[in-house]
Order: structure tokens, then sequence, then C-alpha cells
């Protein structure tokens, strides 16, 4: 997720923070991802590894996010050791969830 091209143009976060917070991404998933699935073209549901602190840094990027680009609706839940990520958008925004679920998938980033 090193190319923010892929950002859509209602993203409200400014330009010289997209690469910043694709790399942050990029960090987590990479860190953290433990499965992924397409639960419809409009939703994807991640599971992310846990750990000190790893909830609250997934609840805060997804706030993060929602606030620049509010087509996206996260939902965290938290388990034993892992944390789930649900991410949905409408269907003007299906493409940028294609891009995400391809670059989070092992091999996409």
């Amino acid at each position: 997720m090193s190319d923010p091209a892929w950002v859509p143009q209602s993203c409200v976060l400014p330009t010289e923070e997209r690469p910043l917070r694709v790399a942050e991404w990029n960090v987590l998933l990479t860190e953290r991802l433990a499965s992924l699935s397409r639960l419809g073209p409009l939703r994807l549901h991640l599971e992310l590894a846990g750990g000190p602190g790893i909830e609250e840094r997934v609840r805060d990027l997804a706030e993060r996010e929602a606030a620049c680009c509010s087509f996206f609706a996260f939902t965290v839940t938290s388990g034993e050791n892992l944390i789930g990520l649900d991410i949905a958008v409408d269907q003007e925004h299906a493409a940028v969830l294609e891009a995400l679920a391809t670059r989070a998938a092992p091999g996409g980033r």
C-alpha cells in the first residue's frame, strides 16, 4: 500500500499527508493481518493479531480514516487474541474497497 494513487478524490486528507496514512495502514496490515475475508462487494472483514495497545491503535486509525474518508464505515471488535475490523463502503466507493482488499492481501503490499 505504498502508492497513494488509489486514494479517491472524495478523501479530504491533505495530499501531503496521504503517503503517511497509507504507510500507517501498510505497517498495521504487514505486522498484524491474520486473515481477510470478503463479506460482499461492499464489505471486508480483517482479523488482526492482538497485543498490547493494538486495539487502541486500530480504533484510532479507523477513526482518523473515517474522518477524512466519510464513505468508510469501520466496526472494531475485540476478541481474546484477535481484533476484528469490518470495513463497509457505499456502492460508489466499491472500487476503493476492492483496492484496499487487494493491497491488504498477502503479496498485495
